[in-house]
């Protein structure tokens, strides 16, 4: 029996001809419209390309307690940790310029909290972890031995780690470049592990409102000199 018109535009979709290119480059090009129209057109392309949800992440916790639990912890934790100490030994100045107009800015919070939440938490994570780790994947092979699969595994990490830092260099230049490959490379570590995007979304807005906690209290040059004086 021939494939229907459905099933080849799925598989179109999926594939990497003119459709499933211009489908990757429609995804790129969402956030430059709107934050995250990114995520959701990842969203709307696993359907649309009948891609198992859990191929880009998308696997329900055993437990939304324990994991919401386990990412505000280690989010909150990982950002102190890089403001405490990895990014001042890459010499990266105490103060974020970049945001540090919403200290004290009460105004800026709505919009911010939607970024972080919706943009960052959301959005980054199905676009950064869960899509790209299943586009890579396909790109490379579906094929690989058990042996050949950690080198691929860790390409794709490397590949997306360094892309999602480039994506932060026009807001917060070189800093908030180097501080985003560090946290790609850690996520997308955790991701390639686990193949579960959950507990990333929720660890990724907690590192962020840590951040945004630090910068409306005033509080950036004494955490980021709480250790290196």
């Amino acid at each position: 029996m021939a494939p229907s018109p459905d099933d080849r535009f799925a598989a179109a979709l999926r594939g990497f001809g003119p459709l499933g290119i211009l489908a990757i480059l429609v995804i790129l090009a969402g956030n430059s419209i709107v934050v995250p129209l990114s995520g959701i057109l990842v969203l709307a392309w696993a359907k649309l390309s009948r891609t198992p949800w859990r191929e880009i992440g998308y696997v329900r916790p055993e437990s939304w307690i324990r994991t919401l639990a386990v990412g505000v912890v280690f989010g909150a934790g990982f950002k102190l940790l890089m403001k405490a100490i990895v990014m001042p030994l890459l010499g990266a100045p105490p103060i974020n310029q970049a945001f540090h107009y919403l200290a004290g800015n009460t105004a800026a919070l709505p919009a911010i909290l939607y970024v972080v939440i919706f943009g960052a938490g959301f959005g980054e994570e199905t676009v950064f972890r869960g899509w790209m780790f299943e586009r890579f994947g396909k790109l490379f092979g579906t094929g690989a031995s058990a042996n050949t699969m950690p080198v691929r595994l860790g390409l794709i990490v490397l590949i997306t780690s360094i892309w999602f830092g480039l994506d932060h260099y026009a807001v917060q230049g070189l800093p908030g470049v180097e501080q985003a490959t560090i946290v790609g490379l850690v996520f997308g570590t955790l991701f390639a592990i686990t193949g579960r995007l959950p507990m990333l979304m929720i660890a990724h807005a907690a590192f962020d409102l840590t951040a945004l906690a630090m910068i409306y209290v005033d509080v950036e040059s004494e955490v980021a000199h709480f250790i290196f004086k």
